[in-house]
């Protein structure tokens, strides 16, 4: 539960407890998946009934608030995962502008300034250092994605 903000958690806190009528402090394995599906979560039958099974440490057959924010957190992390994934590859296909696979070290160095208007020469000159490993002068996208993400 570690990997979620207070915000995340006090969103599934409030869906938690809305579907926890009796106030009993659990819900059901269907409630979970009526949870998991508002929040946009796509999964089929079978593979939340698996996800369940691994999170029920008990076997009840109900999740407490705890066992169902960690199951939620899984989805909420690759969700976002996915989500930058996409926006990293949109925006390196912008700077790629011929869609060579890759863009150059000067580009890179173009776009850390446009994110942070305070790095120095010497700055750029180490990050490109550290990114484009074999020297080559240019990145491709894992390599993007690695440095923006990592």
């Amino acid at each position: 539960m570690d990997s979620l903000d207070e915000e995340q958690i006090e969103t599934l806190r409030k869906a938690f407890n809305s579907f926890d009528t009796e106030g009993a402090g659990s819900i059901n394995a269907e409630t979970v998946g009526v949870i998991l599906r508002m929040m946009g979560v796509k999964i089929s039958e079978k593979n939340l009934q698996e996800v369940i099974a691994e999170t029920d440490e008990d076997g009840s057959g109900m999740l407490e608030f705890e066992e169902f924010a960690e199951l939620a957190a899984k989805f909420l992390i690759e969700e976002d995962e996915e989500a930058l994934k996409a926006e990293l590859r949109e925006a390196f296909r912008i700077y790629d502008k011929d869609c060579q696979g890759y863009i150059t070290t000067d580009i890179l160095k173009e776009i850390l300034v446009e994110l942070d208007p305070k790095l120095t020469p010497t700055d750029l000159e180490g990050i490109i250092e550290e990114v484009d490993e074999d020297g080559s002068g240019t990145l491709d996208f894992d390599e993007f994605m690695e440095m923006m993400s990592g």
